[in-house]
């Protein structure tokens, strides 16, 4: 079954102009970082989201936000990419895909060596005082909180440091979202990988590429609301699956380069 299911999709890419990848937490648990949403992460247990990880949240207690993604900032630092992002850069590479879009703030694509990443949710590269709205390099914030958990506090203005990741309430950033979209609207592949689609506005991009005659492969370990529109459904561990497409895909183009 997984079998016939790889070749599928090997043959689905191959033949696509313009394919596109949406990303969401599921390719990345494979590195140790959890689905935060769910609800059994323990990340959600006993807090209120809205209190600890919203914009009006965040300017009225920081500490409390800090407090809140310390786990999920030491299990992000410690991650390396799996097989899952290793194998979306190599398609890049080799020109089988034009670019990734990722709900994902873990930068683990860019890691593995993708390049065209348009990332919807933010990212911990980057740190932004919420005063001055300097800029800063994220990681020695983030490694100095990692050790002292204190508030990171911005050394122009003496204003609390926050991390460019989106928290409830702000607005995705416009030049991800609409460069997204756009590559949404030329896609004639969707592969949407490790998400529920349970988030707006990035679950509405596959629906977007399927109005304009997208085809959809959806890798993903639980059902999506978007599965019976697919063209192509497999429930498994991208980390699994997606070296193994990469491996048919290359298999095909050796046997035409043979004929």
């Amino acid at each position: 079954m997984l079998r016939e299911q790889v070749i599928s999709a090997a043959e689905l890419l191959n033949a696509a102009h313009y394919a596109v990848v949406l990303t969401g937490a599921g390719i990345s648990t494979p590195s140790g970082i959890p689905d935060f949403r769910s609800p059994n992460c323990g990340l959600w247990s006993g807090v209120d989201p809205v209190a600890v990880a919203s914009m009006y949240g965040f300017r009225q207690n920081p500490a409390a936000f800090y407090d809140w993604v310390y786990p999920l900032v030491s299990l992000t630092i410690k991650a390396v990419p799996n097989a899952a992002h290793v194998a979306l850069a190599t398609l890049e590479a080799q020109h089988k895909i034009k670019g990734i879009i990722t709900q994902n703030i873990d930068t683990l694509h860019t890691r593995a060596g993708s390049h065209l990443i348009h990332e919807l949710h933010g990212q911990f590269r980057e740190a932004t005082c919420t005063h001055c709205f300097k800029i800063y390099d994220a990681e020695p914030i983030i490694m100095q909180f990692l050790l002292d958990r204190q508030v990171p506090h911005c050394p122009l203005c003496g204003g609390v440091i926050k991390p460019n990741v989106i928290l409830f309430g702000e607005q995705l950033p416009v030049k991800p979202f609409m460069a997204a979209k756009d590559m949404a609207r030329k896609a004639d592949l969707v592969l949407v990988v490790g998400t529920s689609l349970e988030v707006a506005p990035a679950s509405e991009l596959p629906v977007l590429a399927r109005k304009n005659g997208a085809k959809i492969i959806i890798i993903n370990l639980e059902p999506t609301h978007l599965d019976s529109t697919a063209t192509l459904v497999i429930h498994a561990d991208a980390a699994n699956v997606l070296p193994q497409i990469v491996a048919q895909m290359e298999s095909i183009h050796e046997h035409d380069r043979q004929q």
